[in-house]
């Protein structure tokens, strides 16, 4: 069925972590892997995409890391998907614009999978990242469910 990739998820994990912090404090992958559980490799690739498309701004060295460098407010949650796995399409030949599916001569939902994709694609189009990074507090209110999930706390530092 319909599901964020785990790419995704792992970046607006980093994300939200970042946007809590002090904007000039520098993010490292290490800490969000930490803090969060997420693998190192696949959540350093996504913020190096992410770095690439602008959204953050990376810093190299013994001290390095990442820290937001675009107004989350101005890109949505299509556009950040599309950055990190490219073209959002529900099926395989609306993504490649291919007919090269085994029902491809005789397919007769072409058109209402096309149109499913495209309002997918508006209602993602209308959430911010700067909304996906609000506090769980935020959602509270929005969300439908009596529980909602918990955020997990930052360890404190090992001094």
């Amino acid at each position: 069925m319909l599901k964020v990739n785990r790419k995704v998820e792992y970046a607006l994990v980093a994300l939200k972590h970042m946007s809590a912090k002090p904007k000039s404090e520098l993010t490292t992958v290490r800490e969000i892997c930490d803090i969060y559980g997420t693998p190192f490799d696949p959540l350093a690739h996504v913020l190096r995409v992410l770095n690439a498309e602008g959204v953050l701004n990376s810093e190299q060295g013994a001290y390095g890391g990442y820290r937001i460098a675009a107004d989350l407010a101005t890109i949505n949650f299509s556009q950040f998907i599309q950055m990190i796995e490219g073209v959002v399409a529900l099926t395989d030949c609306i993504k490649n614009n291919e007919r090269n599916c085994t029902l491809a001569d005789n397919c007769n939902i072409l058109a209402p999978m096309t149109f499913i994709n495209q309002r997918m694609k508006e209602m993602l189009a209308e959430i911010s990242l700067n909304e996906l990074v609000m506090p769980d507090s935020h959602w509270e209110s929005r969300l439908k469910s009596p529980e909602m999930p918990k955020t997990p706390q930052p360890k404190p530092a090992l001094a």
